[in-house]
Parts: structure tokens; C-alpha cells; sequence
């Protein structure tokens, strides 16, 4: 049967359903894609102005009026007292170099974390160095890119900015203490009250009681979409405890061959232990994996140069 334009009827109509489930096709990809740059790409601001927030809740930064004395390989002051150094392992392409920063604090919370942009939120980011220089900082390392999830508990200088326990956690305590915890069997305020001054959501944990942690070689931070996997051989960066106040960061260049390879979970442990610590921590790796110290960025980020990322540990200068 057809109409008046000679045009079979039942062709049109399913002209028109096709049409239809193309529009729907489009838009439910459309819909997917915007949801995906909504979730990972657009900055969602929490807190627009982490220094003041800080002000009023008196944990805002202070420095030593007598400054410090900065070389090219330590800073010393009243405040802490930093020697850094350049490792390298191997040959080839099993070459390994990593960066190792000695820390003794005069106060635990001279250790202290900052944002990009100086704003909590999701996927704000800015580089380690641009961080680093916008707080006065001699010394910085990369942090857990919290804002790249919207779970873990987040405590900054003392301040709770985020409360959604999800994984292994690392509280540094405002009186030297540094400790792995889970995050899903506490809150963010009982770690407030007993003492914690930072908190860092990533891991594993990879060194306790001086033995490498259990379970490493299987490990993951989460499930989001590209992060799902922290095995392998990677550029990284941890945190190890030696004593109270006294701890050690290191980053290790990958990716690069004949120059750092990198390292697995487990190569890290084994580094932070030679270290001398009986406590480290796995922070965000890859190519977020960047030391600052004395004004400059001295190892070598795998893409090239630095990629931007949600936070800092640093001590000011």
C-alpha cells in the first residue's frame, strides 16, 4: 500500500522508527560521555578557599622567623632539617633511579598538605611544583590525588574535608605518630579527636613492623574507570616512617628505559625498608610521581614533564 507521494506506508513508518532509535543511540551515548567528563574532567568545587578555612579553624601555617639554610642537597632550619639524594640501581633497561628525601621535623605538623588551587573538590589539579611554590614550600612530593575519587577520608592540617571511608588509610598524628588504618571501621571525626592532623586515602600499605605487608602483589586502590590497577613495574612515590618526626619520601622514575624502568609494589618496599623504615605507604604513582625541593622539580615525571595533580604533602621554607 502507498500514499499519495507513491511512498510504501510501512517503509515510512519504520523510516521513522530507525530515526527514533538513532536519536535514542545518540543521546545515550552523549549522555554517557557527559556523565564520564562530569565525573573525571569538569572541577567540582567543595571548598573554594582551603587557606581560609584553615584561618578559622586555627590550623593555618606558620613559619620560623629565622629561616633556613638551603644547599643543593639539604635544608636545615628550625623547623626540619631535609637531605636529599639520587639513587640508581641496575643497568640497561633494568636501570632504576629514585629520589630519596631524609626528614626530621622539629613539629609533626610541619608537615603539611595543600590543594590545587587551594580549592577541595573533585578534578582540580595543578602541578606539584605550582603547589608547592603558591605555599612557600622547599620541599614537596605529590599526594594521593584524592580528587580524582570521592571516597577515603580526607583530614588536611587538621581540618576533616572529606569522611567517606573506603580503603587503607595513613593518619600522621599531630604528636609524631604515623599509622595505617582502615578507613571503613572509623570516621573522620574519632581520627580528629584522637590526635590526627593529615590523612592519606591510596596504598597499600607496604612495609609494617619492618616487614614487607602482605598481600601487595595483588593490591588496588579502587574500581573507578582507569585507576582500577597499581600493579606492575611504575613510576612511584611513597612515604616510610623511621621514628617519630622523623620519616622518608621517595620517588622512583619510570617508564624511561636505560634511564629508570621503575619498580613493582613489592621493589618499593624493599627500597623503603634499605631506607630504614619499619612503616611506608603507597601514594599516587605514575606519571603524577614528582619530587620539589629548592625551588625546582629534581626527578624526571614519565610523561615528559609534570602532569597535574589534586594535592601536596610539603614542608615550607
Amino acid at each position: 500500500m502507498t500514499d499519495a507521494s507513491g511512498t510504501p506506508r510501512r517503509s515510512r513508518r519504520r523510516g521513522r522508527a530507525l530515526v527514533a532509535i538513532g536519536a535514542t543511540t545518540a543521546l545515550v551515548l552523549g549522555g554517557g560521555a557527559w556523565w564520564a567528563a562530569d565525573r573525571y574532567l569538569i572541577p567540582h568545587v567543595a571548598v573554594s578557599d582551603v587557606s581560609a578555612l584553615e584561618q578559622q579553624a586555627g590550623t593555618a601555617q606558620t613559619v620560623s622567623d629565622e629561616g633556613g639554610t638551603l644547599t643543593s642537597d639539604g635544608y636545615t632550619s628550625d623547623d626540619a632539617s631535609i637531605t636529599v639524594s639520587t639513587v640508581t640501581t641496575g643497568s640497561g633497561d633494568d636501570t632504576v633511579t629514585y629520589y630519596m628525601a631524609d626528614v626530621t621535623l622539629g613539629d609533626a605538623t610541619v608537615l603539611r598538605s595543600a590543594f590545587a588551587d587551594d580549592s577541595f573538590g573533585t578534578n582540580i589539579t595543578q602541578t606539584t611544583s605550582a603547589i608547592a611554590e603558591a605555599h612557600g614550600a622547599v620541599f614537596a612530593i605529590n599526594g594521593d590525588y584524592y580528587g580524582f575519587r570521592d571516597t577515603g577520608i580526607e583530614i588536611r592540617n587538621g581540618v576533616i574535608y572529606r569522611d567517606a571511608g573506603a580503603r587503607e588509610g595513613l593518619a600522621f598524628y599531630s604528636d609524631g605518630r604515623v599509622e595505617v588504618y582502615d578507613e571503613t571501621q572509623t570516621t573522620a571525626q574519632e581520627l580528629l579527636d584522637a590526635g590526627v592532623w593529615n590523612t592519606l586515602s591510596f596504598g597499600p600499605a607496604l612495609v609494617e613492623d619492618g616487614e614487607v605487608a602482605a598481600g601487595i602483589d595483588t593490591a588496588e586502590v579502587d574500581t573507578n574507570f582507569g585507576n582500577h590497577s597499581i600493579q606492575g613495574t611504575q613510576p612511584r612515590t611513597a612515604v616510610g616512617v623511621i621514628d617519630e618526626n622523623h620519616l622518608v619520601f621517595v620517588v622512583v622514575d619510570g617508564r624511561q628505559a636505560g634511564y629508570s624502568a621503575g619498580v613493582t609494589l613489592t621493589d618499593l618496599a624493599d627500597i623503603m625498608i634499605s631506607l630504614g623504615a619499619t612503616t611506608a605507604y603507597n601514594l599516587d604513582g605514575g606519571g603524577s610521581s614528582t619530587m620539589y625541593f629548592g625551588g625546582e622539580v629534581i626527578n624526571s615525571p614519565s610523561n615528559g614533564g609534570e602532569r597535574g595533580t589534586s594535592d601536596i604533602l610539603y614542608v615550607a621554607g
